[in-house]
């Protein structure tokens, strides 16, 4: 059996976890992703045909089946985080691999870092700072929360969160979720191209492939429109979010994720776009709360599979 566990998530901080010091104790050799940054698939590839590791730690780095065949010893592969759009299930399946992640861990550190971002566009922190900073004194207008109607795309537990940080401000908050029959207390569930229409500020927090805003999409949202996206870079066509920003239909937007990361896009020129490097779950509480739990998933799998005392 192989007796290597790689930590594949590129700031893993919890190196003294008590389910890490377990895998040490038993005889498990850790090795840590050595760029400091989210994987390509070359370069997981490499590691993962290195290594052929018995567990993984994994963050967002692209574990395609070819990246997953390059391991035959992989048995369990621990996600530390939310989704498992990066893992490729039917391989892992088709490989015996278990797959696990935390989804619990990072619901708060998310669902505040979208309610920042409706702040900074809707209030136009960001601009106001570069002004500033410029030199220029110049307070700028903007607008109210309770005075708007919010969208949630996406009613899981980041959405939800989200819409209870929402209700004590007063305004309306519609929902759209792509599972029938979720309901959330104040909110009022509505189709999507109801919301897309009325919401004057909409957050994303669907799953991949769930949604995508397009050009057809933001023509038919309000004129000021505010888009929060702290799911997924695919559901938004950021071409498209450009034009509609850079025509002044809408009003602005507040971006933690991008279809191509490190983000280096034309959406950089503009005043009206507030953004954060992929940082939802960077919250020091709880990216040590998911890490450990990814720890421990990865050390319960390896147990169950009689492969660990």
């Amino acid at each position: 059996m192989s007796r290597v566990v790689l930590v594949t998530t590129s700031s893993f901080g919890q190196k003294q976890a008590p389910e890490l010091l377990a895998l040490a104790e038993a005889g498990i050799e850790l090795r840590y992703n050595p760029f400091g940054r989210r994987l390509t698939e070359a370069e997981a590839l490499e590691l993962f045909a290195g290594a052929d590791p018995v567990g993984v730690v994994a963050g967002v780095e692209p574990l395609t089946a070819r990246v997953l065949e390059a391991a035959p010893g992989l048995k369990a592969v621990a996600r530390c985080g939310t989704g498992l759009d990066s893992v490729d299930l039917a391989a892992a399946e088709r490989l015996g691999i278990k797959v696990s992640n935390t989804p619990d861990a990072p619901a708060a550190a998310v669902s505040e870092l979208a309610m920042a971002l409706i702040f900074a566009a809707l209030r136009r922190v960001a601009e106001a700072d570069r002004a500033i900073r410029a030199g220029a004194w110049k307070p700028q207008t903007g607008g109210l929360l309770a005075a708007r109607s919010v969208g949630v795309v996406g009613l899981g537990r980041i959405g939800r969160r989200v819409a209870s940080f929402l209700r004590p401000y007063g305004g309306r908050i519609l929902g759209y979720d792509p599972y029938p029959g979720a309901e959330v207390p104040g909110v009022e569930m509505v189709p999507l191209d109801r919301l897309i229409a009325e919401a004057d500020i909409i957050t994303l927090h669907a799953p991949p492939g769930a949604v995508r805003l397009g050009a057809a999409e933001f023509a038919a949202m309000r004129k000021g429109a505010i888009v929060v996206n702290t799911a997924r870079g695919d559901l938004i066509d950021e071409a498209a979010l450009h034009d509609a920003l850079s025509s002044g239909h809408l009003g602005g937007a507040g971006l933690d994720v991008f279809q191509e990361e490190p983000y280096r896009g034309p959406l950089t020129a503009l005043e009206t776009v507030v953004m954060t490097a992929h940082m939802g779950s960077y919250a020091a509480e709880a990216r040590a709360l998911q890490e450990t739990e990814a720890a421990r998933n990865l050390l319960e799998d390896l147990r169950r599979l009689g492969l660990l005392p």
